[in-house]
């Protein structure tokens, strides 16, 4: 399993990523996040599924990148062309990885900002090359292990947030998915894309550098706990007259 975020805000695009690669028993760390940086041309890739699919479909690709990629002017001609690719790999691979027992399911995140795209663009491309883009109504998308990092975008995410904030979010929506699962972990890769910058900004953080955030959230949390407003739940001690009676 895997995790990967991306946020669209009114102010950019922000990405997240774990680096963790479980195979059997055994883990190892490697890059998930495939960054593209040139003039007014700038996007990244995210993925979640079998990494020899995933290596394959970004090598063809990459590929057509050298070959083509200034033909692409807006940003979901690249999700198309990556698209292909994958139905390529699926062509090629699919029956026997299933044969095997594996199940072909490589998930993509792509954002970036090409010459003629208005502003940053955010899509979720599926196994089957189809898309869906990521738009002011809920905007995030996450792909591999979902579930625990969800509830907290969803009570502290909008569309109207600095990328100061949603990169924040983004950390802590990790966070919760790494103490909740042992298939994500440190160290974790970030990309940040402002609107009309045409240039990804990508960095690296290892769990030294971050563990005050997560030890300073956990406080928190507990404050919090201990100070909420919830007097009316002392009910759920008292006994039921009603219960008494019965008993």
């Amino acid at each position: 399993m895997t995790f990967c975020l991306g946020i669209k805000t009114k102010h950019g695009i922000v990405g997240l990523s774990d680096t963790r690669i479980t195979s059997g028993s055994e883990t190892t760390t490697s890059k998930k996040v495939f960054v593209v940086n040139k003039k007014k041309h700038s996007f990244f890739i995210m993925t979640s599924g079998l990494r020899s699919v995933r290596d394959k479909a970004i090598t063809y690709f990459n590929e057509v990148i050298e070959q083509q990629d200034d033909n692409f002017n807006k940003l979901y001609k690249t999700v198309n062309e990556l698209g292909n690719q994958i139905k390529r790999v699926a062509k090629e691979d699919k029956d026997s990885l299933e044969e095997s027992g594996l199940h072909f399911n490589l998930h993509s995140i792509i954002g970036g900002q090409l010459e003629d795209d208005s502003e940053p663009k955010l899509y979720l491309l599926y196994p089957q090359g189809n898309w869906i883009e990521i738009k002011k109504g809920t905007p995030f998308v996450i792909i591999g292990n979902t579930g625990f990092g969800n509830p907290v975008l969803r009570r502290s995410l909008s569309y109207d947030e600095t990328l100061d904030f949603a990169i924040k979010s983004a950390f802590l929506a990790f966070d919760a998915t790494r103490i909740s699962a042992n298939d994500v972990d440190f160290p974790i890769d970030t990309v940040v894309m402002e609107n009309d910058g045409f240039y990804i900004k990508e960095q690296r953080f290892e769990q030294n550098e971050l563990i005050h955030i997560s030890d300073f959230w956990n406080n928190r949390l507990r404050k919090a706990i201990t100070e909420l407003p919830a007097e009316v739940l002392n009910k759920a001690f008292l006994k039921n007259e009603a219960q008494i009676d019965e008993y």
